[in-house]
């Protein structure tokens, strides 16, 4: 990629950037192997990025080394191109987004900062589950949607369908994708933004052929399906690509059906910012005021071997310039901007300021993280914008041993790095033994971070075969346990008891938190989840990584105040490590109900404060029928009907369960639920099971109690893997009960 050509840009791309309206923030969303990065190539080359010549080929976007060596997409790649539409200028600022499930993390990320999404979906295939994911979350930002249906020629050559039949198939996916914006829209864009085959809402064509078309462009050229089913008979299908070029087509639809930042952030903002929409801040941000105080959204950080960590992020109000100071909401910490950049793929390129409405990054802010909000420092007290939402949790884990023990600080440290580029994955020491234990979300996503921890460090280190992470819950309310300080001078009395799947969902989606208004919280408790109010004002601390909550019921105890900080460190040390196998706890509530507390503070520190509660928690959740949640995947399978039978005992073979079904023109779709413990050698069966004529997809679904039956002897398995006792713990344990 030549960084020539873009410099020559550069001065139009600068004064394009302060008029919003000739500004466009999108990005690709699909399944995997629908086409995502080929078409974004097609791009790159109409904005003079790439030779058109490997086109298609290149995946220029795919710049790590395993993308192209793996063909497929792990990272989100900026780029921002310059294109030529109605006789003015525009700069779109354009992300390649991963479709593979296990990265669906950076899809959360990126749009955060894309106010339109260009959806590729295959021709065949459809509509598939992580295309409905992909959506879900573009609806769940407010990211308006066009469609792009890719590999048309495999209807026609694959296929062999007549020219009705083409159209037919397409007005049947575009059914498929209305159905989802109906389904997942807020009510007031559910009508506004379902695509239009007639509007030009929706491109055809092939990312590899280089060529697409709208139905509004063949109307006026008089083109019929007919005459691109020649052109394939033929073989003339790079005179399709000359007349209808894919970028040309692509970039006008994004131009004309997706909003500029002006408008999408008047209806975006109250839904990502909580702060007074009245206010001098709250204005600027709704009209992309550059002019107006600096808020930035970051959606990524990157290591760069030379210069250090990298924040990319969209800048939703003010102008930030080099030189400038910011503030970091999160941490609390301000420092000075060293360099502003624009991504041009695997380059930045270094611009003087970067205004409201585009995606800067920057150099200098080593503190900032993906999510993090960072601002003027003058306006340090304002809300931040919304937490990140990821859909899928990090339940597949390795350990990982240098072979070399002097090497393990280093192997640390560049772990911790993948950490901050990648917050999906999850990063434990543990104390006791060493062991470096690398949590993702699926088998891919730690074989992807393993590799780059090989190539980052070029040092030798064993990763352990993937392990599956449990959860550990109660299915019960337990009685009160009193649990004792060390040196018995405090007392603590607590109780558990579930959490109900409504309080759960309401803390899993941001709706509940921590640091929110404690009288507004209580509010949504009552009226949404049924919880009595004097117990939801009496919420001390939120574990939205894990969702349980702690709760005090207590009267008139003296010095209460004092340790309450201890308590709380106590209920998350407790949660992080369950005492049926060391694993995290979910879905619990712990009630404090009564305390005794010695009156000197010498006597009543973290030390015998932490191990009171604990102890106390944890002869509650033992006596409170407790269990191990193990993660379900949510499987997909497309397959010919002869096939059907083979694939749905594949499924039942491994503890999975079919939910539907159902016949469409060319193959019948299964769906079904199996646990991911389970998972790890699908893919061979299915495609033996099948003759290799089946494609699926696998993405989180949710977590669910383990079958009674393997209950004992899967936590015993994993206390042996720990080098826990080889039994099951008991109340006695901990305490004794009351």
């Amino acid at each position: 990629m030549s960084v020539r050509v873009i410099e020559k840009k550069m001065e139009d791309v600068m004064e394009i950037m302060r008029h919003p309206d000739q500004v466009r923030n999108v990005g690709t969303l699909a399944h995997v192997d629908h086409g995502k990065t080929t078409t974004s190539d097609s791009l790159l080359m109409g904005a003079g990025l790439l030779s058109p010549k490997v086109a298609g080929k290149a995946l220029a976007l795919d710049y790590v080394e395993i993308e192209q060596l793996r063909q497929m997409t792990v990272k989100a790649a900026n780029i921002s191109l310059y294109f030529e539409y109605g006789g003015k200028p525009y700069l779109i600022n354009f992300i390649d987004t991963p479709g593979h499930v296990d990265f669906t993390g950076h899809v959360t990320r990126s749009l955060r900062v894309m106010d339109g999404a260009l959806v590729v979906v295959d021709s065949v295939e459809g509509v598939m589950t992580q295309t409905e994911t992909v959506v879900r979350q573009a609806m769940e930002e407010l990211v308006r949607p066009v469609l792009f249906i890719n590999k048309i020629d495999r209807l026609i050559k694959e296929l062999r369908l007549s020219p009705n039949e083409i159209m037919q198939r397409i007005v049947s996916i575009v059914k498929d994708f209305n159905g989802l914006i109906d389904m997942y829209a807020p009510p007031e864009f559910k009508d506004k933004w379902k695509i239009s085959v007639d509007k030009g809402q929706v491109a055809l064509g092939s990312a590899l052929a280089k060529w697409g078309i709208t139905i509004p462009m063949a109307a006026k050229a008089g083109i019929k399906f007919s005459n691109i089913i020649d052109a394939y008979e033929k073989d003339a299908v790079g005179e399709l690509a000359q007349e209808f070029p894919l970028h040309v087509t692509l970039l006008t639809m994004l131009i004309e059906h997706t909003p500029p930042p002006n408008v999408a952030q008047r209806y975006r903002i109250p839904k990502i910012w909580k702060g007074d929409l009245n206010s001098d801040i709250g204005k600027a941000l709704l009209e992309a005021d550059p002019n107006g105080p600096t808020v930035i959204a970051v959606s990524k950080v990157n290591k760069d071997p030379h210069a250090g960590l990298i924040a990319t992020g969209r800048v939703f109000s003010g102008t930030i310039h080099e030189g400038d100071e910011l503030f970091v909401l999160g941490t609390k910490v301000q420092k000075r901007i060293l360099q502003t950049y624009l991504y041009m793929g695997p380059n930045r390129v270094i611009v003087p300021a970067v205004s409201a409405g585009n995606i800067v990054a920057l150099l200098g802010i080593d503190e900032a993280r993906a999510g993090d909000t960072i601002v003027a420092p003058q306006i340090r007290e304002i809300p931040p914008f919304e937490k990140l939402r990821y859909i899928s949790e990090p339940v597949v884990t390795v350990a990982i041993e240098p072979k070399n023990p002097n090497d393990l600080a280093k192997i640390v440290e560049a772990l911790r790095d993948l950490v901050i580029e990648d917050p999906t994955l999850s990063l434990k020491i543990d104390e006791e033994t060493g062991q470096v234990l690398l949590s993702g979300v699926g088998t891919l996503h730690l074989e992807i971070a393993t590799w780059m921890l090989k190539e980052r460090t070029k040092l030798d280190f064993v990763v352990s075969q993937p392990l599956v992470r449990f959860r550990e819950t109660v299915r019960v309310k337990s009685q009160v346990f009193e649990g004792k300080s060390p040196n018995k001078h405090n007392k603590l009395y607590i109780s558990v008891e579930p959490l109900d799947e409504t309080t759960i969902g309401l803390v899993q989606m941001g709706d509940v938190t921590e640091d929110m208004d404690a009288k507004e919280r209580a509010r949504i408790l009552r009226d949404k989840a049924g919880w009595d109010a004097d117990e939801a004002r009496g919420i001390w601390a939120i574990d939205e990584t894990y969702v349980n909550i702690l709760i005090d019921k207590t009267s008139g105890i003296q010095h209460l105040r004092e340790i309450k900080d201890y308590i709380v460190q106590g209920f998350r040390w407790s949660t992080g490590a369950g005492p049926l196998a060391q694993e995290p706890v979910r879905g619990v509530k712990v009630v404090l109900h009564d305390a005794t507390i010695h009156e000197d503070p010498a006597h009543r520190g973290p030390a015998q404060i932490m191990p009171a509660a604990k102890n106390a928690m944890f002869a509650a959740m033992i006596s409170a029928k407790p269990t191990l949640l193990e993660p379900l995947l949510l499987l997909e399978a497309k397959t010919t009907s002869e096939n059907i039978g083979p694939v749905t005992s594949v499924i039942t073979r491994h503890r999975g369960r079919i939910i539907d079904v159902s016949q469409s023109e060319y193959m019948v779709t299964v769906k079904g639920e199996i646990p991911v413990i389970e998972s790890f050698n699908l893919s061979d069966e299915l495609r033996s099971a099948a003759s290799g004529r089946v494609f699926w997809s696998l993405q989180f679904s949710r977590w669910a109690p383990v079958p009674e039956s393997i209950l004992t002897d899967l936590v015993m398995k994993v206390r042996e893997r720990k080098g826990l006792p080889k039994e099951m713990p008991k109340v006695e344990d901990y305490i004794n009960a009351l």
